[in-house]
């Protein structure tokens, strides 16, 4: 269960007291132990649902009674989440006499920071002090950077150091009722949970995450696509975040349960694969991460001026961060990313004036890209960490094995990374644009030279001839890294492709070595290093997916990125419509399903936006609001049948679209928009 930076990781039962089970805020275990026992009994676990995110229902039966078969008590455990959390506990007497029932909840506390445990780490009980009062159990530590703690509020209980006791009498078809709410501290100020007891609980939105807007709505004969898109939106809304500098700028994080925070990388991804959807999402973590850029030379952090960061942690050890700090920053693609994502919303009609106010820091992020980013002076952006305490690798694939030859060696930094050359040069094409419609025509010359070098530089130095695709990189000794990866979708995903290697590129990743039949493998089989199982190696990762599906299109490949993206959302469906972050990467044929890689963030937010991405990609929409004009070419999938889609946000347009099984469409809320009902660009 997840809602902004609180989660909550428990047993079937509804229980939390083992291994990383607890109550999570701002990065730190608030709740340890929330253990409950009926007369002294563990109950047994009857089934446990998620209506949404946030909210959580878990049934349970007490042990059978004396002189009965069956047992005749129900246990309903109905769980929100907010910036806190509130749980209904609900007993059920199916029984023929009223009974006598003692219920005790354990209640433990540890403040203990994300990260120590993800890797179990022993607690210190000795930092935690605990106070008891009239319907009320609290704990607290000092021994944080800043002071933590927590309040249980419950009332007619018996409360002692060890939880919160209940005695009732529930009568012959009846029930018993009562709330518990559980309220966070940070050096002292409460964020209070929601609904807070006595409020109507069906149903209740929860503020953090039923903020920004609800997205376009989505209809059509495929009851898997239709599901996918709702999941989507019900997620999105799940990982919101505020940034607590600016608390009015909603901000997506990564993923639940370990990463709730905000990541440069990720966030921006997913605000760009969901900007026709939720563009204030999009606005608002550019915001919060201008806000967060570099302004200094750090080492430990990775810090440097105008670096977007990687990630923003608030847990009560920032020693266990990476780096040593709340800010790391080591990420080599966040920073031309922030200008892409810039670039792609003015398209997109967001206000002229929020773009004039992140301009500035979009121009000190391409600075970094020529400076601090370009760390040799060969055009190209590399990465190498200033420290052990920092990632080795800095791109997406981001684990130490993670960048690799195709016999297997790994690749040793600095490294260029392909698709980075490739935002970059979305980077400065975007900013060519912006100057040109600010009237600098200099500037838009500038940049659009810089834009056309790097391009051309690219498809020089990365192409490999005789494999027929790009390295993934170039190593420290400026070698191509040779092997056939995923990332060769992301070059064309941002038009960085000549257009006489872009057919090779859709050839290889619809190839039987990357397609799996459910979506394109991170390293194709045929690689030394390849493991369906693993992290980065072979696995299929859905935002890594989407992005090639809108590179297919954008060079005109639409048969190809038709079956790729059926493909996809067809594994969905085998997730109840919740893409995870990443499924292993066995082929299509071999099983009845996608095989979940065990450790995968779900929900996590760009995975969350690649059903979006790929519905975005399939319209073939292409705004140029600025412009006053909107590019359609729907082709979805053949068995998509009738798809619909109402209020696409474009400015102050709403956009509505209707494709049919016959292929024909329609297009309302336009009137004021020229539409160009052909195939989309592909980009100089």
């Amino acid at each position: 269960m997840v809602a902004g930076t609180t989660f909550a990781v428990s047993g079937p039962d509804g229980d939390m007291d083992d291994g990383a089970q607890g109550l999570f805020f701002r990065d730190a275990r608030v709740i340890s132990r929330w253990r409950l026992r009926v007369d002294g009994q563990p109950v047994e676990p009857l089934g446990g649902f998620t209506a949404e995110p946030y909210v959580g229902i878990f049934l349970a039966r007490a042990k059978v009674r004396d002189g009965r078969v069956e047992p005749t008590l129900l246990l309903e455990r109905r769980r929100w989440i907010g910036d806190g959390m509130r749980e209904d506990l609900i007993l059920h007497n199916y029984g023929p006499e009223a009974a006598g029932v003692s219920i005790a909840l354990e209640v433990a506390a540890d403040f203990v920071d994300l990260f120590a445990v993800k890797v179990g780490r022993p607690t210190d009980p000795e930092t935690v002090e605990v106070e008891v009062g009239a319907g009320e159990w609290s704990a607290r530590t000092r021994a944080a950077p800043v002071e933590r703690g927590v309040r249980v509020r419950v009332s007619e209980a018996a409360v002692t150091t060890e939880g919160i006791a209940f005695r009732t009498v529930v009568p012959p078809g009846g029930r018993w009722e009562t709330s518990l709410e559980v309220v966070a501290t940070v050096a002292g100020k409460e964020a209070p949970a929601v609904p807070p007891p006595g409020a109507p609980a069906s149903g209740a939105p929860l503020r953090s995450a039923g903020r920004g807007e609800s997205g376009p709505r989505v209809d059509g004969d495929s009851l898997a696509l239709v599901a996918a898109i709702d999941r989507s939106h019900r997620d999105l809304a799940a990982l919101r975040l505020a940034d607590p500098s600016e608390p009015g700028d909603d901000v997506i994080a990564a993923g639940a349960p370990w990463f709730m925070a905000l990541f440069g990388r990720d966030s921006l991804l997913t605000s760009s694969m969901t900007a026709a959807f939720h563009p204030t999402l999009a606005v608002g973590t550019l915001r919060a991460l201008a806000r967060h850029q570099g302004r200094r030379v750090d080492p430990l952090s990775e810090e440097q001026p105008g670096r977007i960061l990687h990630e923003l942690r608030f847990g009560v050890d920032p020693t266990r961060a990476l780096g040593g700090s709340e800010r790391y920053y080591g990420s080599v693609d966040a920073t031309p990313l922030f200008v892409l994502v810039l670039g792609q919303l003015a398209r997109f009609g967001v206000d002229r004036e929020v773009i004039d106010q992140l301009l500035p820091a979009a121009d000190r992020a391409l600075d970094w890209v020529t400076t601090y980013g370009d760390r040799d002076g060969d055009g190209f952006v590399e990465y190498l960490r200033s420290t052990d305490r920092g990632l080795r690798n800095q791109g997406w694939k981001d684990s130490a094995d993670g960048v690799n030859f195709a016999d297997g060696t790994v690749a040793e930094p600095p490294i260029a990374l392909v698709e980075v050359q490739a935002y970059v040069y979305g980077a400065y094409r975007f900013r060519s644009g912006l100057a040109a419609e600010r009237g600098d025509s200099e500037g838009a010359r500038y940049w659009s030279e810089q834009a056309a070098r790097l391009k051309r530089r690219l498809n020089e130095e990365f192409w490999l001839p005789d494999a027929g695709y790009f390295a993934v990189g170039l190593d420290a000794d400026k070698r191509p890294i040779n092997s056939l990866t995923s990332n060769i979708g992301h070059v064309l995903w941002a038009g960085a492709a000549d257009a006489d290697k872009a057919a090779s590129v859709a050839e290889h990743l619809l190839s039987p070595e990357l397609f799996s039949g459910f979506g394109i493998r991170t390293l194709a089989t045929t690689m030394g290093a390849y493991n369906p199982a693993s992290y980065h190696n072979g696995s299929v990762w859905p935002h890594d997916t989407a992005l090639a599906v809108a590179g297919l299109v954008r060079y005109g490949f639409t048969s190809q990125a038709q079956r790729v993206a059926a493909g996809l959302i067809a594994a969905s469906s085998y997730f109840a419509g919740r893409l995870p972050e990443l499924f292993c990467g066995f082929d299509r044929a071999l099983f009845p399903g996608p095989v979940p890689y065990p450790t995968s963030c779900s929900p996590q937010a760009w995975a969350s936006a690649a059903p979006v991405a790929l519905l975005v990609a399939m319209l073939g929409l292409e705004p140029d609001v600025p412009l006053g004009r909107v590019r359609l070419a729907p082709a979805p999938p053949p068995d998509w049948g009738r798809v619909r889609v109402v209020d696409i946000p474009l400015g102050t347009h709403r956009l509505s679209v209707e494709v049919r099984a016959d292929g024909s469409y329609s297009v309302t809320g336009a009137e004021r928009l020229h539409v160009d009902r052909g195939m989309m660009a592909t980009p100089a």
